[in-house]
């Protein structure tokens, strides 16, 4: 309180000064004269800057109040008058007003000698010592005369301005509307030191929580305002100066105190405190009583919630027992195939027809292991929604084609007749789709319609209708019980398991088709009678390619057919038999003339680059010891940003692919490397 108090002290002890007990009748303070020219003057305009707290400033309802205007309000009850009272938000607008004599009287303005040209000024109203701001960087104690290395700021056109201009001209000034936008900028830092009146800016900073100014400290020069009126108007100024020092001693320690009281009387001791207290208690009555019946109606709903959860994970964990069990099953099977013939290849008494059958058993048995792995790869990256969509240019006759010519041998060896209905039209058949997602769905339902189709017939349906890609696979199967039917498409289900016992496989092939669909914005359904067979339809969006698109596949396949000269590949690879592979593959490439170098980590890779600038290629494996194949990239980019980098690893999800690219891949190819796809896209760089 005590702080507080010391702001008013001194304009309580400084208004007193303006004179002493006299009547308060508006006969005895004026003349006749005087009494009849205010009578005759009836829009007498007085100006307000309510910037200025606690003195005159807008209040939270938006009318302007303060020590000053109550001040006005005795002198218009001594005067029995009310003056025009105009409040401006800019202190420039209001001296332009005065100056061009809009404005007769001004509440509140500090006496210079270039206003008293137009102005006569009443005895000071109060008095507040200006003071230096500024931030903590400057020690407390500093004075005007050190800072010729600082920038200043003041608000434009008050009397502290031509202070300073006229006193300290070597000083860097620059000026803001008042003094809070000054007080705002030392706060951001970007000034170092504002000037103003101790009252007014210790008022402003803790209302606005400018806590990292600080006063700096104190001038001999003081804010000293009185009310200013128009020189010009001799009987106005006359009645505004008896009406000030008719207003008695008693009646100005009044106004002071009643504000002081405002200001300083502690929140509790206020009647809104006990409102507010009441309110909330009561409030906080009530939401306890609430949430202690909602907590009750959920820990019931919670019980049972976590009780159903609790059969399901069992369930669940009996299932993925058995999935795992049957992984370990179908991954030995394939396994079994690659060991047994591989020991056989060694047998030095095999013919080249009994070695060429091992190899492709070896072949086609790698091949269904590598499968078995990308089903589980993929279900785990859809259930971690780790896959994006890739729409590309994709021509529906030519897959469903090519699907056709696959299944139709695996159909014929079950004497199975494969059909197909393609009722699509040319302007149908090229659009916009994820063309991996669109192959791998149907070959996963293809798949299944043979493994449990015995005899009969399996037929593909194709068309399009009210702008969706419609497909069917139907087939003479074995059909699903009622019974399964709402559970087919889940994980680890308990149809799949049993129908993984009766035909093999692991039984993932429905879950991960349906999320493929959902993902490409479309729906997979069914209908199936047990010993008839079933239905398999996917509706998707049919986005036709629009003209002038191009595919995103770009024509780099070309042979050369004379062997060029020799060119360098570093192959960074930490695995030996990655690295055998890549190096054979390379050495074995028809029309290429390739010299190899090996970096076993990232760090070697980027060595190897910058020491031998005749390398023309690198295939970079991502994830290797000492440094990866991301950071290796980069720092090769930057020694030799034209060096083409083929990434090569076994993260192929769109997000690694993506990652890859950004630290400036120019390629991509997933383990296990396919010499097919390898091939057209080293050619590409030679």
């Amino acid at each position: 309180m005590a702080p507080r108090k010391s702001l008013f002290l001194p304009l309580l002890i400084l208004i007193a000064l303006l004179g002493g007990v006299v009547s308060c009748s508006k006969e005895q303070v004026l003349t006749k004269e005087e009494a009849n020219w205010l009578h005759a003057n009836d829009s007498i305009k007085i100006a307000l800057f309510p910037y200025y707290p606690p003195y005159q400033f807008i209040n939270d309802h938006g009318d302007v109040e303060g020590i000053l205007i109550e001040y006005l309000e005795h002198i218009e009850d001594k005067l029995g008058y009310t003056f025009d009272k105009v409040p401006y938000t800019s202190w420039t607008a209001l001296m332009e007003d005065v100056k061009d004599q809009k404005i007769e009287v001004v509440l509140e303005m500090q006496k210079t000698k270039g206003r008293m040209k137009y102005l006569r000024f009443t005895e000071e109203l109060f008095r507040s010592p200006f003071v230096l701001i500024g931030r903590d960087d400057i020690p407390e104690g500093t004075t005007l005369e050190d800072l010729k290395d600082k920038k200043i700021i003041v608000p434009d056109e008050f009397s502290i301005e031509d202070h300073i201009r006229r006193n300290y001209p070597y000083l860097d000034v620059t000026t803001f509307p008042d003094d809070l936008s000054c007080l705002r900028q030392i706060q951001e830092g970007n000034y170092d030191l504002f000037i103003g009146p101790k009252a007014v800016v210790h008022y402003l900073t803790k209302a606005n929580n400018l806590d990292k100014t600080k006063v700096i400290s104190q001038m001999d020069h003081s804010y000293a305002p009185g009310i200013a009126v128009n020189k010009g108007n001799p009987l106005l100024n006359a009645i505004i100066s008896k009406a000030s020092k008719s207003i008695s001693y008693q009646e100005k320690q009044e106004i002071v105190d009643n504000w002081l009281y405002k200001i300083v009387k502690p929140f509790y001791k206020k009647n809104i405190f006990w409102v507010i207290l009441s309110v909330a208690i009561s409030s906080l009555l009530i939401s306890i009583l609430l949430i202690n019946f909602y907590l009750k109606f959920k820990i019931k709903q919670k019980t049972k919630e976590l009780q159903h959860a609790k059969e399901v994970a069992e369930e669940s964990n009996h299932l993925k027992t058995a999935f795992i069990n049957n992984i370990s099953h179908e991954v030995r099977t394939p396994m079994n195939g690659i060991i047994g013939f591989s020991q056989f290849l060694s047998d030095p008494q095999l013919t080249t027809a009994e070695k060429e059958k091992c190899i492709k058993v070896i072949s086609d048995c790698s091949k269904q292991l590598m499968n078995i792995i990308d089903d589980i790869l993929e279900l785990s990256r859809l259930e971690t929604k780790q896959v994006k969509i890739m729409k590309e240019e994709t021509n529906l006759s030519h897959i469903l084609m090519s699907l056709f010519s696959v299944f139709n041998h695996k159909a014929h060896q079950k004497n199975i007749q494969l059909l197909l209905e393609n009722k699509l039209r040319n302007d149908e058949d090229k659009i916009l789709i994820d063309k991996a997602k669109l192959i791998k769905t149907l070959n996963d339902l293809l798949d299944n319609a043979i493994k449990f189709t015995e005899e009969g017939t399996i037929t593909i349906f194709s068309k399009v209708e009210k702008e969706q890609l419609i497909i069917s696979i139907q087939d003479t199967g074995i059909g699903v019980e009622p019974g399964d039917q709402e559970i087919i498409f889940q994980n680890f289900s308990q149809v799949e398991k049993e129908v993984s016992k009766r035909f093999g496989g692991l039984g993932l092939g429905l879950s991960i088709a349906q999320k493929n669909v959902q993902l490409m914005k479309g729906t997979i359904s069914f209908s199936s009678k047990v010993g008839e067979g079933s239905i398999f339809t996917i509706t998707l969006p049919h986005t036709p390619l629009l003209p002038g698109v191009k595919q995103f596949h770009a024509e780099n396949t070309h042979i050369i057919d004379a062997k060029p000269d020799r060119h360098i590949i570093l192959i960074a690879e930490d695995g030996d038999i990655n690295f055998l592979l890549l190096k054979t593959l390379l050495t074995k490439m028809k029309h290429c003339n390739f010299l190899i170098h090996r970096a076993k980590n990232g760090k070697e890779a980027v060595d190897i680059c910058r020491e031998n600038d005749n390398i023309h290629l690198v295939l970079m494996d991502i994830k290797m010891p000492v440094m990866d194949g991301y950071d290796a990239t980069k720092m090769i980019k930057r020694i030799r940003p034209d060096l083409p980098i083929i990434a090569q690893t076994a993260y192929s999800t769109v997000e690694d692919i993506q990652r890859a690219m950004e630290a400036g891949c120019d390629d991509f190819v997933s383990k296990p490397i396919d010499h097919k796809i390898l091939k057209p896209i080293i050619r590409k760089y030679f």
